[in-house]
């Protein structure tokens, strides 16, 4: 099976996860990985949100497996754009890693007033702004080692990573969480989906099996409103989903789509309705005054 994967450190980290899985249970598996750059990659000076639409961190993998140069993909659910090429689908997510975002190397309240901080999220940048609107947010891209070396060499006064990235690279350095139910994660946050050809029975089969169903419910869930309201990856919104028993725990906010901030903390049914989930959507993007 070729699979591919971007040649971040964290991409191969978490190719290698996906191998471990795979070994796990079918260990006569042969898995080739090939690596690439990615748009995104590439193109560090551009805003990530110019870049939202176009899947800037799956797209060469996606068109490769549309080829053929590849079965599969391993890639972060959240760079996934949530309306996908139909022929292409998403056979396995992994259990979901930590969701929260943290900030480095001290906590949110304890910064300065006026003090730098990095992100390269328009979802972050609202939500500090929120928290904190005397800080001055920079723009801060590159790869998790890159943007921890800036912070290291005083470009930045404190950064915001997802804690997901940094625990799967094995970083351990001083590091806050943000509250999940306040500073919202983006949807799919902390989790690794595997994506091959929709016609691709033979691989599709085999890669099913690493799906972890619980964790599929709740990011459906997040990236169905996301859908829902025609959102971007790297659009201004939070949301994030937790099964509890029959229910799905949905904590949403939404920023520049109405004048004041939305946010929505509902419950849904496992088997929810598009019209149920529209509702929400509805909402964050002032649509409607209320969640019908």
């Amino acid at each position: 099976m070729k699979v591919g994967t971007r040649e971040s450190a964290l991409a191969m980290r978490q190719t290698d996860i996906f191998r471990e899985k795979l070994r796990a249970i079918r260990p006569d598996v042969e898995v080739e990985v090939v690596g690439m750059k990615a748009l995104g990659d590439i193109d560090l000076t551009s805003p990530l949100s110019q870049m939202s639409n176009v899947g800037a961190f799956v797209r060469e993998l996606d068109d490769a497996m549309i080829r053929g140069a590849i079965d599969a993909s391993v890639n972060s659910l959240k760079d996934i754009p949530t309306k996908m090429d139909p022929r292409l689908t998403i056979p396995a997510v992994f259990e979901r890693d930590a969701v929260e975002d943290v900030i480095l190397p001290c906590p949110l309240e304890e910064l300065p007033e006026g003090a730098r901080v990095g992100t390269s999220s328009i979802r972050r940048e609202r939500l500090l702004k929120e928290a904190r609107p005397d800080l001055e947010i920079v723009p801060l891209r590159g790869n998790i080692h890159t943007r921890m070396d800036k912070l290291d060499a005083g470009k930045y006064d404190a950064i915001l990573l997802a804690k997901a990235g940094l625990d799967r690279m094995g970083i351990d350095r001083p590091m806050y969480k943000l509250d999940r139910k306040v500073f919202i994660p983006a949807p799919a946050q902390g989790t690794i989906a595997v994506e091959c050809r929709s016609d691709d029975d033979a691989n599709g089969e085999i890669l099913r099996k690493l799906d972890h169903m619980p964790s599929r419910i709740a990011v459906e869930a997040e990236r169905d409103i996301m859908r829902l309201m025609g959102a971007g990856c790297s659009a201004p919104v939070g949301i994030n989903a937790v099964t509890v028993g029959n229910d799905i725990s949905i904590h949403a906010v939404s920023f520049d789509y109405t004048p004041e901030p939305r946010r929505v903390d509902v419950r849904l049914p496992v088997g929810y309705t598009q019209e149920e989930a529209s509702a929400i959507a509805d909402y964050l993007i002032g649509k409607t005054e209320t969640i019908a």
